[in-house]
C-alpha cells in the first residue's frame, strides 16, 4: 500500500518568523553569514566555508564565467553549468580561477620574435593587458620582458614590430624570488608604485605576477571566496552520465566543488558517480549531490558520501515538474524534514552534511526562512537571472527591460543528462519553461540589499550566526489571510514609494 504524508506540504510563503529577544550586541554589522559547504566531523572545520550563504544554480542562463567572478567577489560561489561541452565549462573554470589572485599563473605570454600584433590579438582573446614575455612563450619560460599598454601606441607604430623593440625588459624589471610570501609581494608593489610584479626561480623563469589591482580587490571586498592561493573560487555542476571524463577535467581546470545536477536525486547512478570520484580523488575532491525532498533521500546520499545535499523538487520558478510529472514538495516541508535527518544524522554519526536549499525562493525573506528552517546555504537561479552577470540577452519588450530565463529541463537546455536516465538519449517532454525575468541591474547592489536584510531579520530574531538562528528561530505557520495581511493592503499606494 503507498505511503501517505498526513499533513500537506508547505511553501515559505506559508510561514512567518517570531521575533525573539536581541541584545545591544545584536545589530547587522555583527552578523556572520558564514556557513559550511562541505562535510565535516564533529570537532573539526570544514574543508570548504562560504563567506555569505548564497551559490548560483546550475544552469545555462544563470552560472558562467562571468557570474563566477562576480559571485565570488560578493562572498559565495557559483557552479558552472555542465550542459555544454567538458572543454567549455573546464575553460569557464579556467577563466574564474585566473582572473584574478594573489599569485597568478599568467596566461597572457609571448615570444619576443612575435609582434604588435601579436600583442593585440592576444588582449583581444585573454581580455588582460599585461602580458608576458618569455623565450617560448610559454607561462614558465625565461623571462625576457613585460609588455603592458604603456608600451606601444597603436597610432604611431607598425603592427608587425617585434615584441623585442618595445617590451620592459627583463633588466628594467623589479621582480621576486622564489619563496617570496603574499604580503612580501605586496609590500614590494607598494613601495616601488608597481602595478605588476613578477615571481621567478633562481633560473629566471617566470612562476607567477602578482598584480596590485588585486590587493586594493580585497580590500574593497573583504568577504571574496578565495582559495590558499588567493585564486577566487567557483564550483561546477557534472551529470552521472559523463562524469568519468567530465571531472578529471573540471578538477585539472580548477574547480573547488563539484555538484551533480539532476532533477531527482535518490538514485544509484548518483552513488556510482560519488564511488567514481572517491575512487579516483578520495575526498580531496567535494562533491554535492541531489535533489531530494526527505530523510530517506537524505540519507541515501550522505551514506554514499555526498559532501552536501541539495533539497528541493518542483520548487523553481521555471520548474514543471510537478505540472508534468506529479513529483514533488512543498519546499518549506521538504526543508524541514531533511534538515531534522541531517541533525540525527550528525547526532548518531559525528558527520555534519551541510543542506542546500534549492528552490521556492520568491522574496528575499524567503532565503532567511530558509536558513532557519535549517538550510545552511540556498541555491537560487531567477535571483541571479536578473542581474548584468547573468550569462543571458538583456531585453526591451514593451518599455520594460527584462532578461531571458529558461530551465535545463527545458528543451531550448537540450539537458537530458540531468535526468538518470542511464543509456536514453533524451526525453520526450520537458520539466523548465523558457521565459523573461525582470532585469534588476548590478550582482552587487542586489546581494548586498538582501544580505542587509537577511541580516536584520537575524538580529530581530536574536541570533548573530545561522547555527543561533536555526537554534533560537521561532516559525510560524500562518493562514491565507495573514498572508494578505502582510503586505500594503487597505490604501492606495502612491507611485515612487518604494513598494516592489
Amino acid at each position: 500500500m503507498a505511503y501517505y504524508f498526513s499533513e500537506p506540504s508547505h511553501t515559505f510563503s506559508e510561514y512567518l518568523l517570531v521575533p525573539g529577544y536581541s541584545s545591544h550586541e545584536c545589530v547587522p554589522q555583527n552578523v556572520s553569514l558564514k556557513t559550511p559547504l562541505a562535510k565535516f566531523s564533529r570537532g573539526e572545520e570544514p574543508a570548504l566555508t562560504l563567506n555569505i550563504p548564497l551559490v548560483s544554480a546550475i544552469m545555462q542562463s544563470v552560472s558562467d564565467d562571468k557570474m563566477g567572478v562576480a559571485l565570488a567577489t560578493e562572498g559565495g560561489l557559483s557552479f558552472i553549468y555542465s550542459s555544454q561541452s567538458i572543454e567549455s565549462q573546464a575553460a569557464m573554470v579556467s577563466r574564474v580561477k585566473s582572473y584574478k589572485a594573489g599569485f597568478v599563473e599568467s596566461d597572457s605570454n609571448i615570444r619576443p620574435d612575435q609582434t604588435l600584433q601579436d600583442v593585440l590579438d592576444l588582449k583581444e582573446r585573454t581580455g588582460h593587458s599585461t602580458i608576458a614575455v618569455t623565450d617560448d612563450g610559454t607561462a614558465h619560460g625565461t623571462l625576457l620582458g613585460i609588455v603592458t599598454s604603456r608600451d606601444y601606441r597603436v597610432s604611431r607604430m607598425t603592427t608587425d614590430q617585434p615584441v623585442s623593440e618595445f617590451m620592459t625588459p627583463f633588466a628594467s624589471l623589479i621582480y621576486a624570488q622564489e619563496g617570496t610570501t603574499l604580503k612580501e609581494a605586496n609590500d614590494i608593489i607598494w613601495e616601488n608604485k608597481l602595478n605588476t610584479l613578477p615571481v621567478i626561480d633562481r633560473d629566471q623563469h617566470l612562476l607567477y605576477l602578482v598584480f596590485r589591482k588585486d590587493y586594493a580587490s580585497h580590500k574593497e571586498n573583504p568577504e571574496e571566496m578565495l582559495d590558499e592561493k588567493k585564486r577566487y573560487m567557483v564550483g561546477a555542476g557534472i551529470n552521472t552520465r559523463d562524469y568519468a571524463t567530465r571531472v578529471p577535467a573540471l578538477v585539472e581546470a580548477g574547480a573547488d566543488v563539484l555538484c551533480i545536477d539532476s532533477s531527482e536525486g535518490f538514485t544509484e547512478w548518483q552513488k556510482i558517480t560519488i564511488d567514481f570520484i572517491r575512487e579516483k580523488y578520495g575526498d580531496t575532491v567535494k562533491v554535492g549531490a541531489g535533489n531530494v525532498v526527505d530523510k530517506e533521500g537524505f540519507l541515501y546520499l550522505a551514506k554514499a558520501g555526498a559532501d552536501f545535499v541539495k533539497v528541493g523538487i518542483g520548487g523553481g520558478s521555471i520548474c514543471i515538474t510537478r505540472e508534468q510529472k506529479g513529483i514533488g514538495r512543498g519546499q518549506a516541508t521538504a526543508l524541514i524534514e531533511v534538515a531534522k535527518a541531517r541533525d540525527e544524522y550528525f547526532e548518531a554519526t559525528g558527520i555534519y552534511v551541510p543542506i542546500c536549499s534549492d528552490g521556492g525562493i520568491v522574496y528575499d525573506y524567503h532565503i532567511t526562512l530558509a536558513l532557519a528552517m535549517g538550510a545552511d546555504f540556498i541555491m537560487l537561479g531567477r535571483y541571479f537571472a536578473r542581474f548584468d552577470e547573468s550569462p543571458t540577452n538583456k531585453l526591451n519588450i514593451n518599455g520594460n527591460y527584462v532578461k531571458e530565463y529558461w530551465g535545463e529541463g527545458s528543451n531550448r537546455a537540450r539537458n537530458w543528462q540531468r535526468y538518470d536516465l542511464g543509456g536514453a538519449a533524451k526525453l520526450s517532454f520537458e520539466e523548465g519553461v523558457d521565459s523573461y525575468v525582470p532585469y534588476a541591474g548590478s550582482l552587487r547592489d542586489n546581494v548586498r540589499v538582501t544580505l542587509g536584510k537577511v541580516k536584520s531579520t537575524m538580529c530581530n530574531c536574536g541570533a548573530i550566526t545561522i547555527p543561533q538562528l536555526q537554534k533560537n528561530a521561532k516559525i510560524t505557520l500562518v493562514s491565507a489571510t495573514s498572508i494578505v495581511e502582510g503586505g500594503a493592503h487597505d490604501v492606495i499606494v502612491k507611485e515612487n514609494s518604494g513598494m516592489k
